[in-house]
């Protein structure tokens, strides 16, 4: 009579689930007066509704543009160019800033961008970044059309995402597919979290966007760092996230360049056997393999086998986190660490520099 009892129970519980669902599904669109099934469902003629992203596609492909790269052969006579590279770019604002790829247009001496509406610009590099492979460029135009962007919702694995661009040249071309992981890093120099996707990124897709259902720009495709070289491989794709990507942007827009701090130091992650051996207690932290004579950790007294555990108070788990602290802290600035020395914890100020070598332009 309890299994009874307890069967009906949990039936009536699953039934009022249901029913409370139906009603949730019905009421939202009216409440909101939008119908939320015509993001993903169109009318396909006598065959009913059919699962669509042509709303997404609407919404962010104007935005997207063809860019090409030419490059004067000043042996010719001066008109004369040859097209050293294709790629895509992304429009971020009314004041015709577009973000790209930085190897899209490292070598080009004069670009070519290319709306999807048949209006052709000349544009102007802004400046560019090639640790984070973006480039800023600027056109002068009116009624410009503008990619949606939301910098407070992070992609999450599993989510359906579309890649806009225009591969070897074919024209625009969209392709999809979901987010295979996040926070890929070790691809190029360690201060980029890379989105992996399997939504194909081929060459000419580069500098193009990564955008969700929903038709908001959550990425910048780049097809220098594919696995099996340019132009992809084995559904293995990346993008930059959009956060990252919007903050350089800033950053380009403002000075050019992206300053970044230095300390000066190459280091490796703190393992337990390591920490035996040096007579440490188990922790986290990057022990310092060596130290530039000319850099700030030099000047600070620092040395191979000092342990860093702190970076102005917050603990260091590994060399990607310590890295990236590093090259956000403006040079100039005097900072503290935390690091052990021969079993012995010490404070030390260390003023930071600037990292000269990431300013390739």
């Amino acid at each position: 009579m309890a299994l009874k009892d307890t069967l009906l129970y949990v039936g009536k519980a699953v039934i009022f689930g249901l029913i409370m669902a139906a009603v949730f599904l019905f009421v939202t669109p009216l409440l909101t007066n939008k119908d939320t099934s015509s993001l993903f469902f169109q009318k396909r003629g006598d065959n009913g509704f059919e699962l669509s992203f042509s709303t997404a596609v609407r919404r962010a492909a104007p935005a997207v543009v063809n860019i090409y790269s030419l490059s004067v052969n000043r042996n010719q006579p001066l008109n004369s160019g040859s097209l050293q590279g294709l790629g895509s770019g992304v429009i971020m604002s009314n004041e015709g800033y577009i973000l790209t790829n930085y190897h899209v247009i490292k070598q080009a001496d004069e670009i070519v961008v290319a709306l999807q509406d048949g209006r052709k610009f000349t544009s102007e590099v802004v400046g560019s970044d090639s640790i984070t492979d973006l480039a800023v460029l600027k056109i002068e135009g009116g009624n410009l059309p503008i990619v949606p962007i939301n910098l407070d919702v992070p992609a999450l694995v599993g989510d359906v995402v579309l890649a806009i661009g225009n591969p070897y040249n074919l024209g625009q071309t969209i392709t999809q597919g979901i987010i295979s992981a996040t926070g890929r890093n070790g691809l190029s120099s360690g201060y980029l979290d890379f989105l992996q996707t399997d939504a194909a990124i081929n060459a000419g897709n580069s500098g193009g966007a990564l955008i969700d259902t929903s038709g908001q720009l959550i990425g910048i495709n780049t097809a220098a760092f594919q696995v099996g070289g340019e132009g992809g491989g084995h559904g293995i794709n990346f993008a930059i996230p959009i956060k990252l990507a919007h903050s350089i942007m800033g950053k380009l827009i403002k000075d050019g360049r992206v300053i970044r701090g230095a300390l000066g130091i190459t280091g490796e992650p703190i393992s337990s056997v390591m920490a035996q051996i040096l007579n440490l207690p188990d922790l986290t932290g990057v022990m310092i393999t060596g130290v530039d004579p000319q850099g700030p950790a030099a000047q600070a007294q620092l040395a191979p086998r000092d342990v860093i555990t702190k970076y102005e108070g917050e603990v260091v788990p590994g060399v990607e986190m310590l890295m990236d602290r590093i090259a956000e802290t403006t040079p100039g600035k005097q900072i503290t660490m935390t690091i052990i020395r021969k079993g012995k914890y010490y404070e030390v100020p260390v003023t930071i520099g600037e990292n000269l070598s990431a300013n390739e332009q």
